[in-house]
């Protein structure tokens, strides 16, 4: 009969420390949420404050703004030559900050008159949809019936422009007495839908579309657009040319000519308004060339500008007891703070400057000079773990001459040629893009066409990974991309 017995055995593992394991997370953020750790950690933390003094730009895009990289990259060329010009530039924008500093941080105020304006005043505010159609409808000559009517319809449309609700929903919602009928919802109806954007308060998309036909002016264009649009909306989805010219008895030409105004119409007219949620990219490295040679520096306005308080670091080191522990902690962890954020920044920058090491002939000719790359080459060049190196490019963008492009960009496998040498999934994907740029839009080359031509350079790439790599680069298909004659 076995015994339950105890037994001791040495084993050796690695284990990461809660600090290891913070220093790892903080460093796959991205340079926004790195920030706010930071930000929130000054908050927090007596030993740590704010670096004042200008901040350097070794990029020469800007002053200091991160977007400023962002908006020059694809032109850096662009600049005024002539120093009459920058002096001029140079002034406007000092000025600007002078009188933007000196309106306390609420807007600049000038006098003229009587009367003060601020800057903040004369930026132009959001107009949501809603707003839009009341403006309209408060200047027209309607009854005050009339009038609640059409606004409890403008409050009943969604974001993208449509009436999802029926008439009969409407009715009770406007609170009427007495309460209206069918006729007076649908003149209210026709009353809001007539309001720009053209196409709003639809109920369909069938419905908007054929609100927005007074823009096509021939007659014989729109009534075909009607006939396609009431009947035959699944088709024009499709991109079925030749079966809508059956259909119709039009030649092809003249349908896909009446397809191609039908797609330039607007589905959702309610987009035109409100806040645009732009999410904008700021660069953590940025490349440019120096003399000839590719150089990447890391762009300051991503740096937090921390540093240790070294005043109290001192008094709390003269009068150090037991007492202070919480004190001790929080001085310990505003070291650790300021030295991941060197360590943090150094590392991408070394990764950075390896990755330009290998792909400087991308940044000179394009995507078709992709070499193939992988995070073991970057890894042993820099003497980091892969782990490491993916988590360094995650998040991560560098501003070229050509563009923003994430550091995972730079990263494609290899691809066996005819030769035996190998070329980055990149530079076949860049090969497509120009083959199909260069195709006869009446013929257009098909993706088993594709990887013929492929094969025929040395290329040998499936027809199915012709099929995905076409479809990363947001190509449609063959028959989508056929033009009629």
């Amino acid at each position: 009969m076995n015994s339950p017995a105890i037994r001791l055995e040495h084993r050796q593992h690695q284990t990461l420390t809660p600090r290891l394991q913070q220093a790892v997370r903080l460093l796959q953020l991205s340079s926004l949420e790195f920030a706010q750790e930071v930000q929130e950690a000054m908050g927090k933390n007596p030993f740590l404050e704010h670096e004042d003094g200008p901040v350097e730009d070794p990029s020469g895009f800007g002053d200091g703004n991160a977007a400023e990289p962002m908006a020059s990259t694809a032109t850096p060329a662009s600049a005024s030559s002539e120093g009459e010009s920058d002096a001029s530039a140079a002034n406007d924008t000092s000025w600007e900050r002078e009188n933007w500093q000196q309106g306390g941080g609420t807007g600049t105020r000038q006098s003229s008159g009587d009367s003060d304006v601020s800057m903040m005043e004369m930026v132009a505010a959001d107009v949501s949809l809603r707003e839009h159609l009341h403006g309209q409808l408060n200047v027209m000559p309607l009854s005050a019936r009339d009038r609640m009517l059409c606004a409890t319809i403008v409050e009943g449309l969604d974001d993208d422009g449509y009436l999802r609700m029926g008439l009969e929903e409407i009715a009770p919602l406007a609170g009427l007495d007495p309460a209206p009928d069918d006729s007076e919802l649908q003149i209210a109806l026709r009353m809001v839908q007539s309001l720009d954007p053209c196409g709003v308060a639809a109920r369909s998309v069938s419905e908007c579309l054929l609100l927005q036909l007074g823009t096509i002016k021939h007659a014989t264009d729109r009534e075909i657009a009607r006939t396609i649009i009431t009947e035959h909306l699944e088709r024009l989805a499709q991109r079925d040319v030749n079966g809508l010219s059956r259909v119709l008895g039009r030649p092809p030409a003249e349908v896909e000519l009446v397809c191609d105004r039908i797609r330039h119409l607007d589905p959702r007219p309610g987009w035109r308004f409100g806040s645009a949620h732009v999410h904008f990219v700021t660069p953590d490295v940025i490349v440019k060339k120096v003399r000839g040679v590719w150089t990447a520096t890391l762009n300051p306005a991503v740096i937090p500008r921390v540093r240790l308080n070294q005043v109290y670091a001192e008094l709390f080191q003269r009068h150090r007891d037991s007492k202070h522990a919480e004190l001790a902690a929080h001085l310990q962890e505003a070291r650790w703070t300021v030295r991941n954020v060197e360590q943090r920044f150094a590392t991408i920058l070394s990764v950075a400057q390896a990755i330009l090491k290998r792909q400087r002939h991308f940044l000179e000719y394009g995507a078709l000079a992709m070499k193939p790359l992988g995070l073991r080459d970057i890894a042993e060049e820099v003497g980091l773990h892969e782990s490491t190196v993916s988590r360094v490019t995650n998040n991560k963008y560098m501003a070229t001459p050509g563009g923003v492009y994430e550091l995972k960009y730079f990263f494609s496998r290899a691809m066996p040629t005819a030769s035996g040498g190998a070329c980055s999934a990149t530079a076949i994907r860049g090969v497509i893009k120009d083959m199909i740029e260069a195709e006869d839009a009446t013929d257009p080359l098909s993706d088993a066409e594709i990887a013929r031509q492929l094969a025929r350079q040395g290329l040998n790439v499936a027809r199915r990974t012709v099929t995905k790599y076409r479809q990363m680069l947001r190509v449609p298909a063959v028959e989508r991309r056929r033009k009629h004659v």
